[in-house]
C-alpha cells in the first residue's frame, strides 16, 4: 500500500504543468518530475545528483550559493527572487525567462521544492503588448502632430484666401477705377469727333475727323479687350447663369455684322434659332461676337454663316466662313494673346490678336466647350457647345431696334451729371449743336439744385462719379423728385451685375464706353420717340 502511495504522488508530481525539482541544503537535486527533464532537456537520471547551479546562467552561480544558504537558515514559501528577472539555462546552452515558487517539504526543512515555470511566451507577449502600446503611442504622437499641422495648414490656406479675396477685391476696384480713367480721354475724343463733323463742311476736315474717328475706334477696341482679359484674369468677372433664347443673341450678331459683312461684298447668314439654353447671355454673345468678328476679318469672299443644332442635351452653335484659314501646326496659338494668323510682329495690324484670347477664358468660366476645325484657302469653324434649357423660354426679349421711330430733338432738356470736365464739356457741346437744350452738372447734389429749377426730360449720367457716388443712386434720386418714368442713359465701362439687372428697365439705356457720338445721340432720339 506504502508502494502504491509513493507510485501515486510520483505520478501526481510528473502530471504537474510545471517542471518540479526537491534541492538539499547543498543544492544538490534529489527529485525531478517528467517536466523537469522536458523544460532542461536532461534526461531523469542526468538531473537526479546535480548542482542547482548546473541548470541557471554562469552569471548567477556565483551569488546563487549565498542566496541558498540564506533561504535553508529561514525557509518558507515564497517566489524565488521576487522583482528580479530570473533565467534558467538549458542543457543546450539555451536561456529562457522563469519564475521560480520555493517550498520546505519536510519537517526539518532540510529539502525544499522548486516549481519551475517557463514564462517565455507570457514574456514576449508582454514585450509585444509593449511594443504595441509604445506604437499606438507613437501612432497617437503622430496624428496629434498630424491635426496640428492640418489645423495649422487650414489656418494658412483660410489666411491665403482672406489675402486672396482682399487682392482680388483690389484687383477689382482698381479696374473699376481703371475701366472708368482710361475710357474718359477715350470717350472725350469720340465726342469732339462727333461735335466736329456736325460742324466742319470741308470734304478734306471731314476726311481728317474720319480718319480721327478710325484711330479713336481702333483705341476703343484694344482698351475694352485689354480690360476685358485683365477682369477675366482677376475673377472679377462671374458668370450669371440663366435660361434665355438663343434666338435674341443671334439677332444682335446679324444687326452688329450685317453692315461690316456687307461693306467687304460678304454674305452674312445668320440662321434663326427657337432654342433656349442655359448660360450667360452677356457671356455668350460676347464670345459669338469674337468668333463672327473675326470669321469677318479673316474672309476676303464668299460667305460668313451662324447656325445652331442639338446634339442631346447640348447646343451646338457653328461659326462658319470661307476665309483663309488656319494651318494646322498655327491652331494651337490661336488663343494666345497677340497671335494672329499670318501676321507677321512687324506688320499693320488689322486688330491685336486679343479676341479669340478672350472668348477662351469665357468658354472656360462657363465650363462650356469651344471646337475649332480649319482648313487653309477653304476657311474655318468655330463651335460653341451650350447645354440647353431644362424648359424652352417663351417669353421674347424687348429688340431696342424696333422702338417707335425717334420724336425731332426740338430744344429739349438734357440734364448732363459727369464729374470729368473735359467729358462734360465735350458731351454737352455735342448735344448742344444737335440742339438740345443742355444743364451740365458733376455731382448729385448738383443734379438735385438743377432740377429744383426745372425738370428735364432726359437724363445722362456717368457711372462712376467722385467721392464714390454712382450714376445708379444719381437716376433713382432724381426719378423720386420728377417721377419714375425720367428717360435715362448710363455711360459705363463697368459690368458688374447692378448694370446687368438694370438692363431691363425701359426707360434706361447703358451704354459702354467709350461711347461715340452717333450712338449716344441715337439712343437719345429712341428715348424721346
Amino acid at each position: 500500500m506504502q508502494a502504491l502511495s509513493g507510485e501515486l504522488a510520483r505520478s501526481a508530481l510528473d502530471a504537474a504543468p510545471d517542471a518540479l525539482l526537491i534541492i538539499d541544503a547543498q543544492g544538490i537535486v534529489r527529485f525531478a518530475n517528467a517536466q523537469a527533464s522536458v523544460l532542461f532537456g536532461y534526461p531523469h537520471e542526468e538531473l537526479i545528483g546535480q548542482q542547482m547551479e548546473r541548470l541557471m546562467p554562469e552569471r548567477f552561480r556565483g551569488r546563487h550559493a549565498g542566496h541558498r544558504g540564506g533561504y535553508f537558515a529561514a525557509p518558507r514559501p515564497r517566489p524565488m527572487g521576487s522583482g528580479l528577472a530570473l533565467f534558467a539555462r538549458r542543457r543546450d546552452g539555451g536561456e529562457f525567462p522563469v519564475e521560480i515558487s520555493l517550498s520546505p517539504v519536510t519537517a526539518d526543512r532540510t529539502l525544499v521544492a522548486a516549481a519551475i515555470r517557463d514564462v517565455t511566451e507570457r514574456k514576449r507577449a508582454e514585450v509585444e503588448l509593449t511594443a504595441a502600446r509604445e506604437a499606438a503611442e507613437k501612432e497617437r504622437a503622430a496624428a496629434d502632430r498630424a491635426r496640428d499641422v492640418a489645423d495649422h495648414l487650414r489656418q494658412v490656406a483660410d489666411q491665403a484666401r482672406e489675402i486672396a479675396d482682399r487682392a482680388n477685391q483690389a484687383k477689382s476696384r482698381f479696374l473699376a477705377t481703371a475701366s472708368h480713367d482710361l475710357r474718359q480721354p477715350l470717350q472725350t475724343l469720340a465726342l469732339l469727333n462727333g461735335t466736329l463733323r456736325r460742324m466742319v463742311a470741308s470734304a478734306d476736315a471731314a476726311e481728317v475727323l474720319a480718319q480721327q474717328e478710325h484711330a479713336v475706334g481702333t483705341m476703343s477696341r484694344l482698351l475694352n479687350a485689354l480690360l476685358d482679359i485683365s477682369k477675366l484674369e482677376s475673377g472679377a468677372v462671374k458668370p450669371e447663369l440663366r435660361d434665355f433664347r438663343v434666338a435674341n443673341v443671334l439677332e444682335a450678331l446679324r444687326r452688329e455684322f450685317g453692315a461690316p459683312a456687307q461693306s467687304k461684298g460678304l454674305e452674312l447668314k445668320v440662321e434663326s434659332s427657337e432654342e433656349s439654353i442655359h448660360s450667360d447671355p452677356a457671356m455668350v454673345e460676347q464670345i459669338l461676337k469674337n468668333l463672327v468678328s473675326n470669321a469677318v476679318k479673316y474672309t476676303q469672299q464668299g460667305r460668313v454663316a451662324v447656325r445652331c443644332r442639338r446634339e442631346g442635351a447640348t447646343l451646338r452653335i457653328e461659326v462658319l466662313d470661307t476665309g483663309i484659314g488656319i494651318p494646322a501646326a498655327q491652331l494651337a496659338y490661336i488663343y494666345d494673346e497677340f497671335y494672329q494668323v499670318g501676321a507677321p510682329a512687324s506688320s499693320s495690324r488689322d486688330g491685336y490678336g486679343l479676341g479669340l484670347s478672350i472668348v477662351q477664358r469665357l468658354v472656360k468660366l462657363l465650363n462650356a466647350r469651344l471646337e475649332a476645325m480649319s482648313e487653309v484657302g477653304k476657311g474655318s469653324v468655330f463651335a460653341l457647345l451650350l447645354p440647353l434649357a431644362a424648359v424652352a423660354v417663351r417669353e421674347v426679349e424687348p429688340d431696342q431696334s424696333r422702338l417707335p421711330a425717334a420724336a425731332a430733338v426740338g430744344g429739349a432738356r438734357v440734364l448732363l451729371v459727369e464729374d470729368d470736365a473735359s467729358v462734360r464739356d465735350a458731351t454737352s457741346m455735342l448735344l448742344r449743336v444737335e440742339g438740345y437744350r443742355v444743364t451740365a452738372v458733376a455731382s448729385l447734389a448738383e443734379a438735385l439744385r438743377a432740377v429744383a429749377q426745372e425738370a428735364p426730360e432726359l437724363l445722362v449720367a456717368d457711372y462712376h462719379l467722385a467721392d464714390g457716388q454712382l450714376g445708379t443712386e444719381v437716376i433713382a434720386a432724381l426719378r423720386s423728385r420728377v417721377g419714375p418714368g425720367l428717360k435715362s442713359i448710363l455711360l459705363t465701362g463697368d459690368t458688374s451685375a447692378v448694370i446687368k439687372e438694370m438692363r431691363a428697365d425701359p426707360s434706361l439705356r447703358i451704354l459702354s464706353k467709350p461711347v461715340d457720338a452717333e450712338e449716344l445721340l441715337g439712343q437719345l432720339r429712341s428715348l424721346r420717340g
